[in-house]
């Protein structure tokens, strides 16, 4: 795409142009009839007759400019010589000609317009005069109209160029705003599975303990029917707090996430709803925040997980850092006690933990164990305060 093409013109832009082009040989053509008037017998019917005639022509042929500029030019520039109402004519022609900023293009029908000029002593009669001013006049005029283009031409290419970094400006924002709401949905969809995965699957794991055991007594089924609707209430009370903090303005402080501290209290609630869950602590100090909640978390998704996939097994929990030597987690299941019927599965846990991980500046590893059962692990970093100040 030729960015020095010119955008085309309305009805009334191109009008008035011409109407200018035509007005600027007006004085030309009546000083000349004066010049005819009183140095020779008058003005002859070329003057009246052919002189405008040859003028519309070079204006009508202007309507033409920016598809053949170049060929334009010349024309109207060598047609000038037998019409002085056609030298504003030529005048914009030469213009129009130089905004393209093709110094060559300009230079040989500038040089074609001040070449013709010197035949006009053909039609009509010209004050005798020095060679070297029959030449600076009309190459004067030239240069003008080739200056005056340069310069218009210079100023689209400006405009053009705002314009583009406005529609690119519009495109990024507009790109901006869809990755905006994408990753907005994806924070949505990671929030609501962390809530509601771990509750529904203990829930759904003490409802079928209900319907394999026939043996229970009336106080175990109390117990685990209490479970259900604990589990239910507390998965209804945790999605309304989510749905709260994405509803509320942008400046409202979110509650306080979990952390480290919180994984005893989530082991117990796992016991409660019928998990065996074991949990192993040798962690020395008090890691981040970000340490702590990305280990409640993937604690959280090795119970959902063992809860969903291997329900009655057995679920060993280890927890073990230092600062300077790194945090380390690990979620072992033993396959399942009893079979039961698959639950669906998303996918999204494991790939949003990822996600979780990588941003913290961990890695992740997670695959079945030679006894068919489950391990899940991470190791999260946890540089050391006084390295970090001396660096």
């Amino acid at each position: 795409m030729n960015t020095d093409v010119a955008p085309p013109l309305g009805w009334w832009q191109q009008t008035w142009r011409l109407m200018a082009a035509a007005a600027v040989g007006i004085p030309l053509w009546l000083s000349t009839g004066v010049v005819l008037r009183t140095e020779t017998t008058g003005p002859g019917s070329w003057f009246f007759i052919g002189d405008p005639l040859v003028a519309l022509g070079c204006l009508t042929a202007l309507l033409w400019r920016r598809r053949f500029p170049l060929a334009v030019a010349m024309t109207v520039a060598i047609a000038s010589t037998a019409s002085a109402l056609a030298s504003g004519a030529a005048f914009l022609a030469l213009l129009s000609l130089s905004t393209r900023r093709r110094p060559v293009e300009s230079g040989v029908a500038g040089l074609a317009l001040v070449t013709a000029s010197q035949f006009a002593g053909g039609i009509y009669p010209t004050p005798a005069g020095p060679l070297w001013l029959a030449l600076a006049l009309p190459a004067l005029i030239a240069g003008i109209a080739v200056a005056a283009g340069m310069a218009i031409g210079a100023r689209r290419v400006e405009v053009r160029s705002f314009r583009d970094r406005a529609e690119s400006a519009e495109r990024e924002q507009a790109a901006r705003a869809a990755q905006a709401r994408a990753l907005e949905r994806n924070r949505i969809a990671r929030e609501m599975h962390d809530v509601l995965a771990h509750r529904i699957s203990l829930v759904a794991m003490q409802a079928g303990v209900l319907d394999h055991r026939g043996d229970l007594t009336a106080e175990e089924n109390r117990v685990l029917v209490r479970g259900i609707a604990d589990g239910s209430h507390q998965a209804l009370e945790e999605l309304r707090d989510v749905l709260g903090v994405l509803r509320a303005d942008p400046g409202r402080p979110e509650p306080p996430q979990p952390s480290l501290d919180g994984i005893p209290d989530l082991v117990a609630d796992a016991r409660t709803s019928g998990l065996d869950v074991t949990l192993t602590t040798t962690v020395t100090g008090t890691p981040s925040d970000v340490v702590g909640r990305t280990c409640y978390r993937i604690v959280q998704e090795g119970l959902t997980n063992a809860a969903k996939h291997a329900p009655g097994a057995h679920v060993h929990i280890t927890l073990e850092g230092t600062a300077g030597d790194g945090f380390n987690v690990s979620v072992h299941n033993t396959p399942a006690a009893r079979a039961t019927a698959p639950p669906p599965a998303s996918g999204f846990g494991l790939l949003g933990l990822s996600e979780r991980i990588t941003l913290a500046g961990g890695e992740l590893d997670h695959h079945p164990t030679p006894d068919n059962g489950y391990l899940l692990t991470a190791r999260l970093p946890w540089p050391n305060p006084t390295h970090e100040k001396r660096a």
